[in-house]
């Protein structure tokens, strides 16, 4: 694929930012909330099975971003995510309406596009991928 100087700026800048957006978020889960803080904000949301959610969504965002920042199986990993800001629309945010700071879902919505655009574009030149993966021989390119 050939990029231009400044879509791969752009891919670069949003990788950075959402990753650093979704790692914060994980970070949060386990530093500010606890796991079992979440777990219980889960249930109480009525997210299903949130004693095994809670854990495995602050890993996603948390490791999920940093690969994002690196460019590390970056459509993946993006793939990943967008799936859980899905989730977390049509199971928590949703009924909130549109606004965030009425519990809606502007923020999840967004970062889900911006996942959802990393997941179809790759991580760019600018990223691990392109060192690992980006020989047009490779069987796994598609990675890159």
């Amino acid at each position: 694929m050939n990029q231009s100087r400044l879509t791969t700026t752009a891919i670069t800048a949003l990788r950075i930012v959402l990753g650093f957006l979704f790692a914060a978020h994980g970070w949060q889960k386990f530093n500010e909330w606890t796991i079992a803080g979440t777990q219980a904000s889960f249930a109480k949301m009525g997210v299903p099975a949130a004693e095994f959610a809670a854990p495995a969504v602050a890993v996603l965002e948390l490791a999920g971003g940093i690969a994002l920042i690196l460019g590390i199986l970056t459509r993946v990993v993006a793939a990943l995510l967008a799936l859980n800001m899905l989730g977390a629309l049509f199971l928590v945010h949703a009924p909130a309406g549109l606004f965030a700071a009425n519990g809606g879902y502007e923020l999840v919505l967004l970062l889900a596009a911006g996942a959802f655009a990393l997941a179809l574009t790759g991580a760019g030149r600018a990223s691990v991928d392109r060192a690992l993966f980006g020989r047009s021989n490779s069987k796994l390119a598609v990675l890159a």
